[in-house]
């Protein structure tokens, strides 16, 4: 922090206090309109006004939790980012609370984009990337602190890391943590040749942070090359592995891979901190289906790795939104538990969601010879389960709509979600190949879809715009099927 002298601490308080007033204002005046969106989300968190993506600072802190994420109030497009705020103590009822960083100050005045959290000396350390334009419109960027006692009001630091020689200025979203008594960073980048990478930083007391190298990129991953930006690095470990979670910009379309215009996945390896080395796995994406994006995690109090994403994808036609009308557009996920089970990372509803059911019904060894219809499911948000107990049909399709539907082609080990275009109307698809499927648990929400396969061994995040007087769940098979179904209403927050 140092190297940046006085004009770190030179803070813009008054420019500061107006944006947050500014903000809280355009959500008073558009809170009426927001909550009589018929898609408005029953119990995924959702900006209460303008533009949300990225999840940031995910952390356990003080018996709570606490989830930032990257908002523009203003509009319902990308801009100056500021960080909102949700808390809860079970991960089921989030409550909004006052704004944490406003872009006010020379070294943020274009964005507080991503970053993390950590807890040191009981006070909650937010670090985030600072981004600046200049007149011309070039780019700088700058990795930033701000410390709360509350872990509700924070106080900027300013500073703590410049772009290194040999990296663009498209350097940013830095998550922090410790090990070994150390704390340590990794942070996406561009090389000066535009080849996406990963580097690293170590500290002894998260002011002064030393470069250690370059972590993974595409020199170090067995391609010619691999995007020229990977954003939003996450580095733990499961078990006796590490898993370096990022999101790669560039990545052409490979038949069913890389469908969508950017991705969001990891390599497993090991890491080397003191090197700043990491040996690794082959990329494999998160998510198979058309919104996800910037995962970031934390570990909670029982040791669990916790992870939320970004319900939706950069660019990717959000000018058509239907909500854009009520002033607002996109989602979190609901939180996720990873585990690594055979090299994979594996994705499950958090077990806390349970608190969410009401109005169970289940339905034991059905046989399905032609079509089978849940009579009592199809409101807005509802949680579905399916354990297949046999099957002989090539095909069988699960409706959850006029559009949506899930299809799982036996011949051709392929599993599809369909969903209707908000661009052009038509149906479009996201595919997986799969030998067997045994089990599929969706949470369907008033507009989106999370599928999880076989115990989360794969999942298909997915925006939908349905009618609610489409919502039917319907079976259609075509030859014989039996299955357990169990069914929950999910009450809205």
């Amino acid at each position: 922090m140092k190297e940046f002298g006085k004009k770190a601490l030179t803070l813009n308080i008054e420019r500061d206090r107006f944006l947050k007033e500014q903000a809280m204002e355009r959500l008073e005046k558009y809170r009426e309109t927001t909550s009589q969106d018929p898609f408005r989300m029953q119990y995924h968190m959702i900006p209460p006004v303008g533009l949300l993506n990225d999840p940031n600072g995910f952390i356990y802190y003080k018996g709570e939790y606490h989830l930032f994420f990257q908002w523009n109030p203003f509009e319902t497009k990308h801009g100056p980012k500021f960080w909102g705020h949700y808390s809860s103590t079970n991960l089921v009822d989030w409550q909004l609370q006052p704004i944490a960083l406003a872009p006010s100050d020379w070294f943020d005045k274009n964005g507080c984009y991503s970053g993390s959290a950590v807890e040191h000396e009981g006070k909650l350390y937010l670090f985030y990337t600072g981004n600046v334009r200049d007149e011309n419109g070039d780019r700088e960027s700058y990795q930033c602190l701000a410390v709360s006692a509350d872990g509700v009001h924070f106080e900027k630091k300013g500073p703590v890391i410049s772009v290194p020689k040999g990296y663009t200025a498209h350097f940013r979203d830095p998550k922090v943590w410790k090990e070994n008594n150390r704390w340590y960073m990794v942070i996406g980048a561009q090389t000066e040749e535009e080849q996406g990478c990963v580097v690293l930083y170590g500290s002894d007391d998260l002011e002064q942070w030393e470069f250690i190298g370059r972590l993974a990129g595409t020199s170090q991953s067995n391609e010619e090359s691999f995007g020229y930006m990977w954003e939003c690095p996450d580095l733990f470990s499961l078990g006796d592995k590490d898993v370096l979670l990022f999101s790669p910009q560039g990545i052409p379309a490979d038949g069913y891979h890389y469908n969508n215009i950017y991705q969001s996945g990891y390599f497993v390896g090991k890491a080397n901190l003191d090197k700043g080395t990491f040996e690794h796995q082959e990329f494999v994406e998160l998510d198979q289906g058309f919104d996800f994006y910037a995962p970031q995690t934390t570990l909670d109090s029982g040791q669990r790795r916790l992870m939320f994403g970004w319900m939706g994808v950069p660019e990717e036609n959000e000018a058509f939104h239907p909500t854009l009308e009520y002033e607002w557009i996109h989602a979190m996920t609901i939180p996720r538990e990873l585990k690594l089970v055979d090299g994979c990372v594996y994705q499950s509803p958090v077990e806390e969601l349970k608190q969410l059911r009401e109005n169970a019904v289940e339905y034991k060894e059905v046989t399905i010879r032609n079509q089978f219809e849940l009579d009592n499911v199809g409101k807005l948000a509802f949680e579905l389960m399916v354990d297949i107990l046999s099957n002989s049909s090539k095909q069988f399709t699960i409706w959850l709509g006029k559009y949506t539907r899930v299809i799982f082609n036996q011949a051709k080990n392929r599993l599809t979600f369909e969903r209707k275009s908000i661009k052009t109307n038509e149906i479009e698809a996201r595919h997986y190949k799969i030998e067997k499927i045994d089990k599929l648990h969706l949470f369907i929400d008033a507009s989106s879809v999370e599928m999880f396969v076989n115990n989360g061994a794969k999942v298909f995040t997915s925006r939908i715009f349905e009618h609610p007087d489409n919502r039917k769940v319907t079976f259609e098979v075509s030859d014989a099927m039996t299955i357990d179904v169990f069914t929950w209403d999910l009450r809205g927050q």
